[in-house]
């Protein structure tokens, strides 16, 4: 893996490169392996937080994890183009807009004893707009290349926190063309009801339960290029004891080696119908 400027990562991507490497200013990794009609994004995957907002944060370590997606990005790390965020949602978040991106409050609860300096916001700022720089670029490369592209954004969600029997997976779609991609996604809701998972996970998976693909990334990207499907998908926090932050090492690799098959799967089958 390089360390590359942003630059030099759009360039690359321009240019056909094949890469990996982490952002200069260590916010987020990319690579690609192979130039194919999909990608896999896993932007709540960071956990990193600056060291000079450290004493001034009133949410914990724990807190902070437990409202992020650890193991996202090792979820979709086998497939050719992999994009992740390295940074903390609290400290600034890639799935909202700009000017919503650094918090004042998360989840019901003040996040800074003392308001930020415009200058600490800024360097939040930068890394956000960077991130949907190269974002951009390399959408607007696949879409070039083969006319059509799928995104498959990854999340997870505390399934805990709800007082009714949840889904263990969750696809957003309420900001796509459901009128033209509503097939292609019931087709992914349908395999990922039929993986199975250790310890009797029941397998559900729903369209709009839980949440309903409100995202800043999903936004950007369908409102930018016309041929992107976006496929916000959350997995249910099935694959961690999320009160004791502890990792099930057997139900990641699980979910990884099911989607190593599944979404280069979906991902030919939506690009032979719309690529034209």
């Amino acid at each position: 893996m390089d360390r590359l400027s942003v630059s030099d990562i759009i360039s690359k991507i321009k240019s056909h490169d094949t890469f990996e490497a982490v952002a200069s200013d260590y916010s987020f990794t990319i690579k690609i392996d192979a130039y194919v009609p999909y990608a896999c994004a896993a932007i709540h995957d960071g956990h990193q937080f600056r060291k000079e907002l450290w004493e001034n944060c009133i949410h914990t370590e724990y807190e902070r994890w437990y409202e992020e997606d650890p193991e996202t990005k090792h979820m979709v790390q086998t497939h050719p183009i992999v994009i992740a965020g390295c940074d903390s949602r609290f400290e600034y978040d890639l799935n909202r807009a700009p000017e919503d991106a650094v918090f004042l409050t998360a989840w019901g609860k003040q996040l800074w004893h003392q308001p930020l300096s415009e200058d600490m916001k800024i360097k939040s700022l930068q890394k956000h707009e960077n991130f949907y720089k190269v974002t951009h670029a390399l959408v607007e490369a696949l879409e070039q290349k083969f006319g059509y592209c799928t995104v498959y954004d990854m999340h997870s969600y505390n399934w805990k926190r709800w007082d009714r029997e949840v889904p263990t997976w969750n696809l957003g779609t309420s900001n796509v063309d459901n009128d033209r991609f509503g097939d292609v996604i019931e087709d992914w809701r349908e395999s990922l009801s039929q993986i199975k998972l250790p310890h009797q996970i029941k397998p559900t998976a729903l369209i709009n339960d839980t949440f309903q693909g409100n995202g800043y990334f999903l936004k950007y990207i369908t409102q930018n290029f016309k041929n992107t499907l976006v496929l916000a998908t959350e997995i249910a926090k099935v694959y961690c004891d999320e009160y004791e932050q502890v990792i099930f090492p057997e139900v990641v690799k699980t979910v990884e080696e099911a989607l190593k098959t599944r979404i280069p799967e979906h991902a030919q089958a939506v690009y032979n119908r719309f690529k034209g």
